[in-house]
């Protein structure tokens, strides 16, 4: 005879939608005792990765463009940059909201995003050159708003 607990893990493992469904129905009537636990703990902790993972991509794909927008002298490619720059800002911007807390991760992480999107950009552009350092502002709010490229003759 099965637990309800191994019932639970068993639906978990052949039908994930319904265990969801199930797990919802089974907090919204305050039935602690027959949620899988275990496998609810692991999702809740999933979904906190998740969003931060977007937060990296985010900020990596936003520095990326920046440093394209700002050092490239391409005004073909300009209208695009500054598009999928609009686009990140708007839902780095969006996800910040949704999750305050994440300013303190997105500051944090800049340093790495930095590192990353200038290897990036260092393979696709090797003849141009870019800072070592980020060129901009660490502060979140100037980052999602600042047209750093405004400054510069490209």
């Amino acid at each position: 005879m099965q637990t309800t607990e191994s019932k639970t893990k068993k639906l978990y493992e052949q039908d994930f939608s319904l265990w969801v469904a199930d797990t919802v129905t089974k907090l919204k009537a305050g039935n602690i005792a027959g949620l899988d636990m275990q496998n609810l703990i692991e999702e809740i902790e999933c979904l906190g990765k998740a969003e931060r993972h977007e937060l990296e991509n985010r900020l990596r794909r936003l520095l990326e463009h920046l440093l394209k927008r700002c050092y490239v002298d391409s005004a073909y490619d300009n209208r695009g940059w500054q598009l999928t720059i609009r686009e990140q800002r708007d839902r780095l911007q969006r996800l910040l909201k949704q999750s305050p807390s994440l300013n303190r991760a997105c500051l944090e992480d800049l340093p790495e995003a930095y590192a990353f999107a200038l290897q990036q950009v260092r393979i696709e552009y090797a003849q141009v050159f870019f800072p070592d350092q980020c060129p901009f502002s660490n502060d979140i709010d100037l980052l999602l708003t600042e047209e750093f490229w405004q400054n510069r003759s490209s």
